[in-house]
């Protein structure tokens, strides 16, 4: 199971993202953009994502994937359940909310330093 130490490891290394703790709940930002949420007993993450897309998500695996809180429907934002994930999954979820909130000359600066890991990753 991924747990919010893994989720660390990895937005450690993204820039501009930085750590916050607000009601309990342990959230990730760029700025004053959430991109990353934990739930108080972080058995549940929220991440950014495309709300065109989320609907499919969900139906792509509905015991993994959920819909956020009806307050939450405004936003581009879907959860996922810590159980379920993988580390290697965890990280392309991450790293994609993350690309959501950063200039994209940040995120391609970004992909140009990680091309070769990506390419190994890809490779499986």
């Amino acid at each position: 199971m991924v747990t919010v130490d893994d989720v660390r490891a990895v937005t450690a290394e993204l820039p501009r993202s930085y750590e916050v703790l607000v009601h309990d709940r342990v959230k990730f930002r760029v700025g004053q953009i959430v991109y990353v949420a934990f739930s108080r007993d972080e058995t549940v993450m929220g991440f950014a994502f495309p709300k065109a897309d989320r609907e499919m998500l969900v139906a792509s695996d509905p015991d993994k994937f959920m819909l956020p809180g009806a307050t939450d429907m405004r936003f581009h934002w879907v959860c996922v359940r810590m159980e379920a994930l993988d580390v290697t999954e965890m990280r392309e979820l991450v790293v994609d909310a993350w690309r959501m909130v950063v200039p994209k000359k940040v995120a391609a600066a970004y992909d140009e330093e990680h091309l070769e890991e990506m390419r190994r990753d890809a490779a499986g």
